[in-house]
C-alpha cells in the first residue's frame, strides 16, 4: 500500500464520517492535539488562526494480518441516538473505505474494521 493509497483511505474515512447525520466533528487525538499545540506559534504566522487538520480524528493502519484498522473519533449532535449515529458512522466508513480499495486494487480488498468512539455530545445550535 502506497502513501498515496493510505491517504486516499483517510480522506474517504473522513468525508463519510463527517457526511453521517449527527456528526458534528472529529475529534483530534492526544498525539495530534500536542503537535497542534507545539506548532501554534509558527500555524498564527505562517497562515493566521490554527486549526486541526481535517482527518484529525481518523487514524487508520494495516494490522500484521493485512486488515484495515480504523478508529474514529466523532462529536456528535445531541439531539441524535448515539448509538444509532455510531453504527451508522461505522457502516458508512466501513462501505466508503471498501469502495476505495476497490478502486485501487484488483484483488479482493482485505478486511475493514472501524471503531467509533463518540468523545462527547454537543448541544444543537439554535
Amino acid at each position: 500500500m502506497t502513501t498515496a493509497e493510505r491517504e486516499a483511505v483517510h480522506r474517504t474515512a473522513v468525508r463519510a464520517a463527517l457526511g453521517v447525520p449527527g456528526v458534528v466533528a472529529l475529534q483530534p487525538a492526544l498525539a495530534e492535539r500536542l503537535a497542534l499545540a507545539a506548532s501554534r506559534v509558527f500555524e498564527a504566522v505562517a497562515a493566521g488562526a490554527s486549526r486541526a487538520p481535517e482527518g484529525a480524528g481518523v487514524r487508520c493502519e494495516i494490522t500484521p494480518d493485512g486488515a484495515w484498522h480504523l478508529e474514529v473519533r466523532c462529536i456528535l449532535d445531541e439531539d441524535h441516538r448515539v448509538v444509532d449515529v455510531a453504527r451508522r458512522v461505522r457502516s458508512e466508513v466501513r462501505a466508503a473505505v471498501n469502495a476505495c480499495l476497490n478502486q485501487h486494487d484488483a484483488a479482493p480488498p482485505p478486511p475493514v474494521r472501524v471503531l467509533v468512539n463518540v468523545t462527547r455530545t454537543i448541544p444543537t445550535p439554535a
